[in-house]
């Protein structure tokens, strides 16, 4: 059942085994399969909000996808297979960190861990799903894009709060639907240049920059994380240590090919002025689809007949993309927050399992709140603006996760040490060094990721030319929509520490 031996790991309250986590953690349902974590995976990776990010950066969108996916994708892949496969308990990243530097430091990174993912879904999955439906639906009026964006969010916490085996259906077809999504858009855009040529790119178009790396690396950082997530439901997987392995190496193979081939379409065929962080992919989607019926303009395409009926699918199939994203990682994230706060890292409530569906309700619901906090704040501080909406929230979910990580990839190295006894199916090849080097590449990334999104094109000159769309002369106020809230979070972090006191005290007890 993929369970792990309390005594293999040292004392049994390391792995949270305590009255208190016995009773929530029974009420678990073993559940999931090698694909159920293979679409839990591709869904998490493969998000199609970052694309238009992507390739608003150009033909280096493309350098530096193969120069991360070598320097970064392979050594965290490698890391979460060998933590995923010895350690795969309930919460694996806090049990992770817990074991190599202490219970503190696990509450702050899961915490953090878990923040990020209703601030995305409130916030950049939710302006991209409206974005799309006013692009090929109807525009959304001020009430309109409220209704909209509550209806995007409570669907998605809706899938997160029934069972595995209810959610796990919103993960599949939305890993077929990338799937289709995918396949459909690169055929029709092979036969778009067949009829009328490409936009082309030049050899020199790839050649690297400091400027571009700087504004691209934390956006391919954010795109290429999501490997642990099943690991948050360790105690659900039939058979943790088979499938992690198999899953991780299947879904980097697809990540690399579902993210490369349309990237590489997309700056082929839209014009430069048409590459926008928000509409890239929407803009390409358009476009090519005018060779089933419709046409293309300066000020943009218009789809009919054929092509006006295959686009609206497309369109929902994007949303419907954005939506099993969101739900992959607060279904994963939530669990993992449950089972920290059962640890003491905030208080005990957090942690209740519901009986009848096997899921965190309570932190369920409260991820709801703040993605629902998240979508009113963010349409105030960008005044109905998408693009700024899109850029300050995209922002804040990458450096909150990209500190996550700060204390997850490291704990590799430290666990080899700490933990040696502990049976390694999978175990990276070349020993210490090769250990000591993948946590040092992935911590380095972690480090970049975090800093480039908090002090937007630091490293190259002018600093100020980085910000995000929307935000150009306004580099004060953009740094307080991105620090202020860290602070608040970790202040809250502290407090809910605090509360939880008396669990700590029981599971010393224990």
């Amino acid at each position: 059942m993929g369970e792990v031996d309390a005594t293999s790991m040292g004392r049994p309250s390391e792995v949270l085994d305590t009255p208190l986590a016995h009773a929530e953690k029974s009420k678990l349902r073993v559940v999931i399969g090698r694909a159920d974590g293979l679409a839990m995976i591709l869904c998490a990776l493969v998000g199609f909000d970052t694309f238009g990010k992507m390739t608003s950066e150009g033909a280096q969108a493309i350098t530096w996808l193969l120069f991360m996916g070598i320097i970064f994708f392979v050594p965290y892949a490698m890391l979460c297979t060998e933590l995923g496969t010895a350690f795969p308990v309930e919460g694996g990243p806090y049990v992770w960190v817990k074991l190599a530097f202490g219970r503190f430091t696990a509450a702050m990174a899961s915490l953090l861990y878990w923040i990020s993912n209703p601030i995305w879904l409130g916030g950049t999955l939710t302006i991209t799903a409206v974005t799309a439906f006013n692009s090929f639906f109807t525009p959304l009026g001020g009430l309109g894009k409220y209704v909209f964006s509550l209806l995007f969010i409570w669907i998605g916490v809706g899938a997160t709060i029934f069972s595995f085996n209810i959610g796990k259906i919103v993960l599949l077809v939305g890993m077929w639907v990338r799937v289709a999504l995918i396949a459909v858009f690169t055929v029709t855009a092979v036969i778009y240049a067949i009829h009328n040529g490409v936009h082309g790119v030049s050899v020199g178009d790839f050649s690297p920059s400091m400027t571009i790396f700087v504004a691209t690396t934390p956006i391919l950082f954010f795109a290429f994380v999501g490997f642990e997530l099943p690991s948050e439901a360790g105690e659900e997987m039939r058979d943790a240590r088979r499938d992690v392995p198999v899953n991780i190496l299947r879904g980097a193979g697809g990540t690399m090919l579902m993210y490369g081939v349309p990237i590489l379409a997309i700056l082929l065929i839209l014009p430069t002025k048409q590459l926008t962080s928000l509409g890239g992919f929407l803009n390409a989607v358009k476009l090519i689809f005018t060779v089933y019926g419709g046409h293309a303009t300066a000020a943009g395409s218009t789809l009919t007949g054929l092509g006006k009926l295959l686009g609206d699918l497309a369109a929902l199939g994007f949303i419907l993309t954005l939506l099993s994203s969101g739900v992959s990682w607060i279904m994963g994230a939530n669990r993992g927050w449950a089972v920290a706060t059962l640890d003491g890292a905030a208080p005990r409530s957090f942690g209740v399992i519901s009986e009848k569906f096997g899921t965190p309700l309570i932190v369920d619901f409260v991820a709801g709140a703040v993605a629902t906090i998240t979508m009113f704040t963010a349409y105030w501080l960008s005044s109905g603006n998408a693009a700024k909406y899109f850029s300050v929230v995209l922002g804040l979910a990458i450096s909150t996760s990209a500190m996550a990580y700060l204390a997850i990839f490291p704990a590799l190295t430290r666990l080899r040490y700490s933990h040696p006894h502990v049976a390694r199916p999978y175990r990276i090849p070349g020993g210490a060094p090769v250990v000591w080097l993948v946590s040092a590449m992935t911590t380095l990334w972690a480090v970049v990721a975090t800093i480039g999104l908090l002090w937007p094109g630091v490293g190259s000159s002018p600093a100020d030319a980085s910000l995000p769309t929307g935000w150009a002369g306004q580099r004060g106020t953009f740094e307080l929509t991105q620090t202020l809230p860290l602070v608040v979070m970790l202040v809250l972090g502290v407090i809910w520490f605090a509360m939880g006191a008396p669990t700590r005290r029981e599971t010393a007890s224990s």
